[in-house]
């Protein structure tokens, strides 16, 4: 079921009665934005009215109903899913608003790609695309998940892992990559790249991976950590598969087979899924960005046997426009169970996708509903 953003338990939603309840200062400037027909909301919701069924952008020029009828949504999809048709007064249909958002953002993404040695400033930005800058970063938090610095940012250190992986030498692939100074990067390696500029140059060369396969309630699970903590988690049937996307990852580390080794983490695994240790700490080497770690340290602290919605991470985490990044670092968690990303579901309850199989992801949920932590 698709929830309007009027209301508290659906999590994007504000109550649509009192506007001067304590609280509801969004939906105040949602109605607001209504009432002076201000096209710079165009994008960020639709409002759709109970009397006559039919939803539309702020900036529409058509006769503003009574508040009390008005509810407040992200979309126009969301808007139809809940039976309201689309507004023709404005002259444009309100679905198309998104169109148009996302075609601003396209442009801020060519523009800056197409200057990435020299980005410009956000300022700089929005006067080229002529329009503000705060329309400009909202649109783009809303498409993409990120701030245009933060694009900015990602492009760099894509630069930099390029530069890595062809074999230069760290300072040139620094330089090249656009940073000031080496120092920044070595300061933040380990969060961007899970190691430092050297190892991740060397294809994890230098890395001692110890690794093993074992049966599972899910299928063969595959184990493999460095001595800082597990690195990989995987599950599968086909044995020779693991292990060819463990050796994938680390093209240059030296792995090996380990299940003496792996030991503790085999044992602290399988009592996890069989029920018997609810709480799972295990230590992880994994490579990330910054908001992905951010996403995975909320997801740790779902507790057991309990669930979240993407929107909700989004919300713990400070950026609650991020539904889809926060979705793409769901799907991108290296180490199944250990970071449990299973325990994220849609707003309306019902699994989304997971990297596993949905039969699986099901398996943990219904497991863990069972067996409640004492």
């Amino acid at each position: 079921m698709i929830q309007p953003l009027n209301s508290e338990k659906g999590g994007n939603r504000y109550d649509t009665g009192d506007m001067n309840s304590p609280g509801h200062t969004k939906a105040d400037r949602y109605w607001q934005a209504v009432l002076a027909h201000d096209g710079s909301f165009d994008g960020s919701f639709v409002y759709a009215v109970r009397t006559t069924g039919v939803y539309c952008r702020p900036s529409c020029p058509s006769r503003r109903p009574r508040r009390e009828q008005v509810i407040f949504y992200q979309g126009a999809d969301a808007a139809e899913s809940a039976g309201f048709r689309a507004c023709r007064r404005c002259g444009k249909r309100p679905d198309n608003a998104n169109s148009a958002q996302a075609e601003l953002v396209g442009k801020a993404l060519g523009a800056l790609d197409a200057a990435e040695e020299t980005p410009p400033t956000l300022s700089a930005l929005s006067d080229q695309l002529q329009t503000s800058p705060h329309r400009l970063t909202r649109g783009f938090k809303r498409l993409t998940g990120i701030t245009p610095r933060d694009y900015t940012d990602a492009r760099r250190l894509e630069r930099l892992k390029s530069g890595l992986r062809n074999g230069g030498t760290v300072a040139d692939a620094v330089y090249e990559a656009g940073y000031g100074s080496s120092r920044a990067v070595y300061e933040r390696a380990q969060a961007q790249l899970g190691m430092t500029p050297g190892a991740y140059r060397r294809g994890g060369a230098g890395m001692q991976i110890g690794y093993t396969v074992v049966d599972s309630p899910l299928g063969r699970l595959l184990i493999a950590a460095t001595e800082r903590g597990v690195c990989s988690v995987c599950i599968g049937e086909s044995d020779r598969k693991l292990e060819q996307g463990l050796f994938a990852e680390y093209p240059k580390a030296e792995i090996r087979y380990d299940s003496a080794g792996l030991g503790p983490q085999v044992d602290a695994l399988q009592k996890h899924l069989a029920g018997r240790e609810p709480q799972l700490a295990l230590p992880v080497d994994v490579q990330a960005t910054t908001f992905q770690w951010r996403v995975w340290r909320a997801l740790r602290g779902i507790p057991y046997g309990e669930t979240r919605s993407y929107s909700e991470i989004a919300r713990t985490i400070g950026k609650p426009e991020a539904v889809r990044a926060v979705a793409r670092a769901c799907a991108a968690n290296p180490v199944a169970v250990v970071i449990p990303c299973h325990r994220v579901v849609r707003q309306d309850g019902n699994l989304a996708g997971y990297r596993w199989g949905l039969e699986r992801k099901q398996a943990l949920l219904e497991r863990e509903k069972k067996r409640e932590p004492k």
